[in-house]
């Protein structure tokens, strides 16, 4: 479905030339209907000799109406520059001129209306006006019609210029990511809240589940219309209204999208490549305060250039836009920049979800760049360097691409050597992806880590897991499992029970540490199932020996030499296969020991679940 936008000056006729074509007077306001001037959008539709129908939007003329006029002009198809015979070009023919080739709006009839109100040869003189007024614009060479919605002249001519302007556009874009900025709220008895917009990037359907940003309000489609007929699917590039439960009128705004829930994330800061209106009358200054225009969405923003101190009127740059609300765009979206005495220049989103840059910085200028320009390997490359870690779902979403675009071009970079994947394999969503330079940085951030550690402490056996994890400040949580992994399988860090250790890192004790570990297993062992309780030993050494198995820890002071706990945890065990169960009391005289180390060892074999109470008698754990 196509949809085609009226572009003119105000009181050129372009809300009568609509009525003219459709049957359908656009001024849906009383306002409009008693001013004569249009002031918000209209809608109208009109079916073709072909049998085909397209929607049209009919849009203000007058300057102060200019955001109404740039909230319905964002999803055009084909754009009909309106430009009465009686007046000729005038200021807002020229500034919705600019807003069109901003837009990148590529196709586009230039009619002349109220001939009726003219000599032809004043006729000829305006025909010539206006196709000097579209030179070097998107307009260009565009076909031009004469007509009158008054008499009646050229509107057969016009709605067949239209049919062939659009029979060979190409197919609308579905990436299966629909997207309805939505252009008017308002309520329909007995149904509730409906919105309006132009569909892009994707379907809806009736019942379907949304949400709607920015603010992240769940609702159901509870029914679709087009041309005021209820559809049950709606395609990309329809004009569409949408019935909202549970959702008022005053929870809803023109600027917010109504899209599929979990994938379009509402910024605050976009990185863009911007354009200078080449009739701009100065230039605009690092930190300018503009009005931002994308979608049906408004919004002040800040601008910070990247690459210059100021742009000059004509000239293309690198920028930041610092939003100061969020809105909803995707990456590649057109938008506008205006001041209050007019449009200036627009740019395209190359990065909408943007960190803060450093300015002048190559770098970050060469990265913009192949997001902008380059072919998909280098998109998909910039777009990983600028997130990375990212996985390859957010991958595609931040590309603005379908998931199974992105799959066989990830391969090859893969297999390149340019790109890092951790965990799942590739066409699982949640897989995460680094950059070659980016990921041997981590992997030697994570081996120092461990090193560090082996130096302050190298009688342990490792660093434990969860400190790693928090070492790595810049690696998200759900990832570090799946980097973890392989590490351990490329062979850069080994496990040591839930430690990580560097592969070729063994502890082992000086002779002066042998010296004192043995002592001290000596003297617990002079008296092996009542040792002593004050453990003279440093602290690292005693962790070894704990490690290492040659001592054992019941209590927090009992520690048993290695064979003295093998014995007891023995002859516990056999006097419960012999008896079925046994007291503190009876092992106390089991060992000739005291109630508390009968105590602590019983203790220690129910959270061993060797043991389990029942009572005041412990049984084999058999479960």
């Amino acid at each position: 479905m196509y949809v085609i936008g009226t572009a003119g000056h105000v009181d050129h006729g372009k809300s009568a030339l609509v009525k003219a074509l459709t049957g359908i007077d656009p001024d849906r306001l009383r306002e409009e209907r008693e001013r004569g001037m249009t002031i918000d959008l209209g809608f109208a539709w009109l079916r073709l000799p072909n049998g085909e129908q397209v929607s049209i939007v009919d849009v203000p003329g007058h300057e102060r109406f200019i955001k109404n006029m740039l909230a319905g002009v964002g999803g055009i198809d084909l754009a009909l520059l309106v430009v009465a015979a009686d007046e000729g070009v005038m200021p807002q023919t020229r500034e919705h001129l600019a807003i069109l080739d901003l837009l990148q709006v590529k196709r586009g009839l230039l009619v002349v209306t109220k001939a009726d109100l003219v000599e032809e040869e004043w006729l000829a003189l305006v025909a010539e006006e206006v196709r000097e007024a579209v030179a070097g614009t998107v307009l260009e060479g565009a076909r031009l019609v004469v007509c009158s919605a008054y008499t009646g002249r050229g509107l057969p001519e016009l709605v067949d210029a239209i049919q062939a302007s659009l029979a060979d556009l190409p197919a609308k874009r579905d990436l299966d990511r629909p997207r309805l900025p939505i252009d008017r709220v308002f309520t329909i008895s007995g149904f509730g809240t409906v919105v309006t917009g132009t569909l892009i990037d994707g379907a809806l359907s009736a019942g379907q589940e949304v949400v709607v940003v920015p603010g992240g309000l769940r609702s159901r489609l509870r029914s679709l219309q087009i041309h005021r007929s209820r559809v049950e699917q709606a395609p990309p590039g329809a004009r569409l209204a949408a019935n909202l439960v549970g959702l008022a009128t005053e929870d809803l705004a023109r600027g917010q999208v109504v899209t599929t829930p979990g994938w379009l994330q509402p910024t605050t800061a976009l990185d863009a490549r911007l354009r200078l209106l080449a009739d701009w009358p100065h230039p605009v200054a690092h930190n300018s305060v503009l009005l931002f225009h994308s979608g049906t969405a408004e919004v002040q923003a800040r601008l910070r250039l990247l690459d210059c101190e100021e742009l000059r009127p004509g000239e293309q740059g690198w920028g930041q836009l610092r939003l100061d609300a969020p809105v909803a765009v995707a990456k590649g979206d057109l938008f506008i920049l205006r001041a209050p005495t007019g449009t200036l220049g627009g740019g395209q989103v190359v990065d909408p979800h943007a960190a803060r840059h450093r300015r002048f910085h190559p770098a970050t200028v060469a990265s913009l760049e192949q997001l902008l320009d380059g072919d998909l390997e280098s998109v998909l490359r910039s777009t990983v360097e600028q997130r990375e870690p990212v996985t390859v779902r957010d991958l595609a979403l931040r590309s603005h691409l379908r998931f199974e675009q992105v799959l066989p071009v990830l391969a090859d970079l893969i297999a390149a050597g340019d790109l890092a994947p951790l965990g799942g394999r590739l066409d699982e969503p949640a897989t995460w992806l680094f950059s070659r330079g980016r990921w041997h940085a981590l992997t030697d951030q994570a081996v120092e880590a461990v090193a560090a550690y082996h130096r302050a402490y190298p009688l342990r056996p490792g660093l434990p897991r969860e400190e790693l994890r928090s070492r790595l400040r810049s690696l998200p949580t759900p990832a570090f499992a799946p980097a973890l992994e392989r590490w351990l399988f490329e062979g850069s860090l080994a496990e040591a029970g839930s430690a990580l250790r560097l592969p070729d890192h063994r502890a082992a004790l000086t002779a002066d540490q042998e010296a004192k570990a043995a002592a001290f297993l000596a003297r617990l062992g002079a008296s092996p199932f009542a040792p002593p309780t004050d453990h003279a030993l440093e602290p690292e050494l005693l962790a070894y020996l704990l490690h290492s198995g040659r001592a054992v820890r019941v209590a927090e002071d009992i520690i048993f030499p290695a064979t003295s706990y093998q014995e007891a945890v023995t002859r516990i065990r056999t006097a419960l296969e012999a008896q079925g169960s046994i007291t503190v009391a009876q092992v106390r005289d089991l060992f000739g020991s005291s109630r508390k180390y009968a105590l602590a060892l019983l203790e220690h074999l129910d959270e061993l679940k060797v043991t389990r109470r029942v009572g005041d008698e412990r049984r084999l754990n058999r479960g």
